[in-house]
């Protein structure tokens, strides 16, 4: 969501990931919608098709915060031959930190969301490969690794404070990164998935020509359901080890578990793109995963009135049937797909605004922008 531009560096373009970003979003405007609009009567684990609907959207964020991190690693190292600060990925992402702080608080300026999450997850990534160009005494895709481990390692405390928040005595927007009363989407530990999709991003850049191969498509796929099925016997079993009975491995498992969803999803994905699908570069539904920022922004604004200060939970919160709740969903996400159909000729009408915001805001950070 928090990176947005194409991916023509390296040269190998992997579809599979616009694809991915195409079906995240889309999961999280229909999960959203009905969410809120869905009579409270019907929100139960009893009935199958929301005990399926639930599980479905269990994932829609790991997966985007995974993709994210992925994405942008990938794109970073395509421009390792050059000095850090040379390097434009670099700049573009401090840049793309700053603009998803500014609109993930002017949305929601009380919470710490998804936008703040993804933001602080780039500036993460940055910030660890800066360290590995001046430490390279472990591999890149090492760091990231630890990182995320010990994001989701961090559950076992955070998750035990329950309703006293961390830091104490913190301003509460500081407390919401981590435990605070409004922790959307806390960086501890929801940013591991951040950390774990850059190192499949240094993965995929240093074996770029083998991704597409049946062994990396059966071995993603199989790795991911190994986690999925697999992480919880083996948290109960290293629990069980000498030394390690009082810590509670369990409760990591939620989030280790959705990763290898994640997994078999771009897996799936790629041998989709690989085997089957004959993706052409115009295509209206990548277009829609390449627009998610913007996609996230207007979905704000139009369902729950953030800065617009009205919106559609007005008047369609909980009011709405199962079979009632389909179709108005269906109306919600072709507001989005028309949205992108028609975005060039949008941007091409504001232009006169959009372009000196792009310019002069690249400037502060060293980009150097043509005007098309």
């Amino acid at each position: 969501m928090g990176n947005q531009v194409s991916l023509n560096q390296p040269k190998t373009r992997l579809y599979f990931i616009d694809i991915a970003r195409t079906i995240a979003i889309l999961l999280m405007l229909e999960g959203h919608f009905v969410h809120d609009s869905l009579s409270t009567e019907w929100v139960n684990d009893s009935y199958p098709a929301y005990q399926t609907w639930k599980f479905i959207r269990g994932f829609t964020s790991p997966t985007f915060l995974t993709v994210t991190g992925l994405i942008f690693t990938y794109l970073l190292l395509g421009n390792e031959q050059q000095t850090f600060w040379q390097n434009m990925r670099v700049r573009k992402g401090f840049k793309r930190v700053v603009e998803l702080l500014f609109w993930g608080y002017l949305l929601q300026f009380y919470a710490f969301h998804v936008l703040q999450c993804i933001a602080i997850g780039i500036l993460t990534i940055i910030l660890l490969y800066g360290l590995f160009r001046l430490i390279k005494v472990i591999p890149l895709w090492i760091y990231y690794f630890l990182a995320g481990t010990l994001l989701f390692y961090s559950q076992l405390f955070f998750g035990s404070l329950g309703d006293h928040y961390w830091p104490e005595n913190a301003p509460t927007f500081i407390q919401n990164m981590f435990h605070g009363p409004h922790s959307e989407f806390p960086i501890t530990p929801r940013m591991g998935y951040t950390m774990y999709g850059a190192m499949l991003g240094v993965l995929l850049y240093h074996y770029k020509s083998d991704v597409k191969s049946l062994p990396v498509i059966i071995g993603t796929f199989g790795a991911g359901l190994l986690i999925f099925f697999g992480i919880k016997p083996f948290l109960v079993w290293l629990q069980s080890m000498p030394g390690l009975q009082n810590v509670t491995f369990y409760q990591m498992d939620w989030l280790l578990d959705k990763f290898g969803m994640v997994l078999v999803i771009l897996s799936l994905l790629l041998g989709l793109e690989t085997y089957v699908l004959k993706i052409k570069k115009d295509n209206l539904f990548l277009k829609i995963g390449q627009n998610t920022l913007s996609i996230f922004i207007i979905h704000m604004m139009l369902l729950y009135g953030s800065v617009i200060r009205i919106g559609f939970n007005d008047f369609l919160h909980e009011k709405l049937g199962p079979y009632e709740v389909i179709p108005y969903t269906l109306g919600f996400w072709l507001i989005f797909i028309v949205y992108v159909y028609y975005i060039d000729v949008i941007r091409e009408k504001l232009h006169f605004i959009l372009w000196p915001m792009k310019k002069y805001s690249s400037q502060l950070f060293g980009i150097k922008v043509q005007e098309k």
